[in-house]
């Protein structure tokens, strides 16, 4: 669910493949070694539930940002972030850090400590920021394999719900349908900045019926073995029990990336995409295309829209190499540089093939100020 934004009198109610050992101290201990399919084991007399939050929770964390929003002056946003490594690396939300002038991050103690974090990556196009806070031997939350969960599988959510005095909140469910393509409302962008573009378009999302609420945003959905499988980002304001969480795997290179070169620019080109074979999108996918990566929405003055690309085609290879899906086109990308020129084929609506050259630009970080 989308960052709580409240005035501050009212406060108080309120790609390349991954290099780097998760949930785990600098040295690379892990802190999360088993399988994602295996719960913890229940000690007697005490809840399996309980069990996953006594292990998770110290890494969660509330992020709050100070920022200013249009015709409501001065405020506060109030998000959720976990821990993955134990020097102060975080990973929440890009709306919840965007626009921020200042952001605060406080321990999920009883008696919470305080940081000053800064932006060192993110990925605005997928909602994910990367915030890092000086600290060391902080507790972590190991990463599970989002692509291992099964309809109906138990699930936790932690966060900082509706800013309510006490500390974070805890919710349950299963998980509901994945692979959902969603639309929600952008909670930075009004008629005035965004025009008619004011929302965001998440891929590939897990559903859920643990509660997500405002000031969720950003706070790890777990597994009974204590890992995240997702980020949770959204909620539906026309259904009950209906939440979106970001898959982690789609989250992994952007964190090592962040870890391993901060605030270093990345090739982007200004596309959101679905995998092809994604129920919601399979009938729209031009007769023959069985691989590829299906422009849901094309970013406003990117890359992509200056080379003609449009909603409804499919890139099916970057740079002369075969893109099978939104993975491999992040792979493939993640293997290029800012301002590169390289060729990208494409299927249109009507089954025609087409070759355009791209300049790659920088992908965009949240504009928290560093």
């Amino acid at each position: 669910m989308r960052r709580l934004i409240v005035p501050l009198a009212v406060l108080a109610l309120m790609g390349v493949g991954c290099s780097v050992t998760y949930g785990s101290d600098p040295s690379g201990v892990s802190t999360g070694t088993r399988d994602v399919n295996v719960p913890l084991p229940s000690s007697r007399g005490r809840d399996q539930i309980v069990s996953v939050v006594q292990r998770v929770l110290p890494a969660v964390v509330n992020v709050t940002t100070d920022q200013y929003q249009p015709g409501a002056g001065d405020g506060q946003g109030v998000g959720t972030g976990f821990v993955v490594r134990s020097d102060g690396v975080i990973v929440t939300n890009c709306h919840v850090v965007e626009q921020a002038s200042r952001i605060t991050v406080f321990s999920s103690d009883d008696k919470p400590k305080e940081y000053a974090g800064r932006v060192i990556g993110g990925d605005c196009e997928h909602d994910l920021a990367i915030v890092k806070i000086d600290a060391t031997g902080l507790p972590t939350v190991a990463l599970g394999n989002s692509e291992d969960l099964q309809l109906g599988q138990r699930v936790v959510a932690l966060g900082y719900a509706l800013a309510l005095d006490g500390g974070p909140t805890v919710t349950t469910g299963i998980v509901s349908s994945l692979g959902r393509t969603i639309r929600a409302s952008d909670p930075n962008c009004d008629q005035a900045t965004c025009g008619d573009n004011q929302t965001r378009v998440y891929a590939g999302i897990i559903q859920t019926d643990a509660a997500i609420n405002p000031g969720n945003s950003g706070g790890p959905l777990v597994n009974l073995s204590g890992q995240v499988v997702g980020i949770n980002s959204a909620g539906s304001q026309n259904a009950e029990n209906i939440g979106f969480s970001i898959p982690i795997d789609a989250a992994k290179d952007t964190i090592a990336q962040a870890e391993r070169a901060p605030l270093a620019a990345s090739a982007y080109i200004g596309v959101i995409t679905a995998d092809v074979n994604t129920t919601d999108v399979s009938l729209q996918v031009p007769p023959g295309v069985s691989a590829g990566a299906f422009v849901l929405s094309i970013v406003a003055d990117s890359p992509a829209q200056d080379a003609g690309l449009h909603e409804g085609d499919v890139i099916v290879a970057v740079d002369d190499r075969a893109v099978d899906d939104p993975i491999g086109l992040g792979k493939v990308l993640g293997d290029l540089k800012p301002d590169q020129k390289v060729p990208v084929q494409y299927v249109d609506p009507s089954g025609q093939t087409h070759t355009v050259t791209v300049t790659l630009g920088t992908r965009p970080l949240p504009t928290a100020l560093p």
